[in-house]
């Protein structure tokens, strides 16, 4: 990043106004959330030992201090290429937007990019690992076109608006920005109807995002025939991202979430199978 970029907006979940400023970090600084709103500002790595289990949200936390609703930052962030980055926010949950990755990677590419003095950390596949089982699963496969590419099966069965969709596609920043970055968080109706009488989300409407019933998304239109599927891989992105550094590989999910995606992330850091290796920026 060349300067600073902000974002505001509020929290899906909980309604509250936030600002989300990126800042220009060092080399190997990798990213770091920032609560400027908390005493002593605490700093909080963007990286899988940090996340914490939470419903239908990846969450970040050290000490007492946490961020909610990252993914869609950190896919904007592994998909542009930026690596050294310091998000300061001024609230736990950072805003929902228009449910998509498209509002942070506007910011940044307004913020212009520059290249650093240094070569980029890339955890390599080298032979397929798969978690889960036989009705939601993640594998990790190697590449021989020596990139991250990722696809994805969703299934929600026959009988509805949204049914079943898969995509596949290498993840660079043109494809990211063209293919992932726009497309948008979606429920089906009676989970969103669920959410509300929960006291979550009474700020957020069917314009905000897509809510989905029989016929369709209520009140908004579809950005692709196949957005929803296209949403889990913006969200797988930003999962992996969570590795802290470059991934290369072939990913494959069917019907996986955020937890099933963020282990698979730990076992590719813990197993002596996996080669940390160095690349030119």
């Amino acid at each position: 990043m060349a300067r600073p970029s902000v974002v505001g907006g509020f929290g899906y979940w909980t309604g509250r106004d936030v600002s989300v400023e990126f800042r220009p970090a060092p080399p190997d600084a990798g990213v770091t959330f920032v609560r400027r709103d908390l005493a002593g500002q605490p700093r909080i790595r963007a990286v899988v030992a940090n996340r914490v289990e939470s419903p239908r949200r990846t969450v970040l936390k050290s000490g007492k201090a946490s961020v909610e609703m990252v993914e869609h930052i950190m896919a904007a962030l592994y998909g542009l290429h930026v690596d050294n980055c310091e998000v300061w926010v001024d609230a736990p949950e950072m805003p929902g937007c228009d449910g998509s990755s498209q509002a942070f990677v506007d910011a940044l590419a307004d913020s212009g990019f520059v290249t650093q003095p240094a070569s980029r950390r890339a955890l390599v596949v080298r032979e397929p690992t798969r978690l889960g089982t036989g009705d939601c699963w993640i594998e990790a496969r190697p590449n021989p076109a020596g990139v991250l590419s990722v696809k994805f099966h969703l299934d929600f069965g026959a009988g509805n608006a949204i049914g079943r969709q898969t995509l596949s596609l290498p993840i660079t920043t043109d494809s990211f920005r063209r293919e992932l970055a726009p497309s948008r968080t979606f429920l089906l109706k009676s989970e969103a109807d669920w959410l509300t009488s929960q006291g979550l989300g009474k700020r957020t409407t069917t314009k905000d995002l897509l809510i989905f019933d029989a016929d369709g998304p209520i009140d908004n239109e579809l950005r692709f025939h196949d957005e929803c599927v296209r949403h889990k891989a913006l969200d797988l992105v930003g999962d992996l991202s969570l590795a802290g550094c470059d991934l290369i590989g072939h990913f494959v999910a069917h019907k996986s979430g955020h937890r099933l995606n963020a282990d698979l992330v730990r076992s590719l850091l813990s197993d002596p199978a996996w080669a940390d290796v160095r690349r030119s920026a």
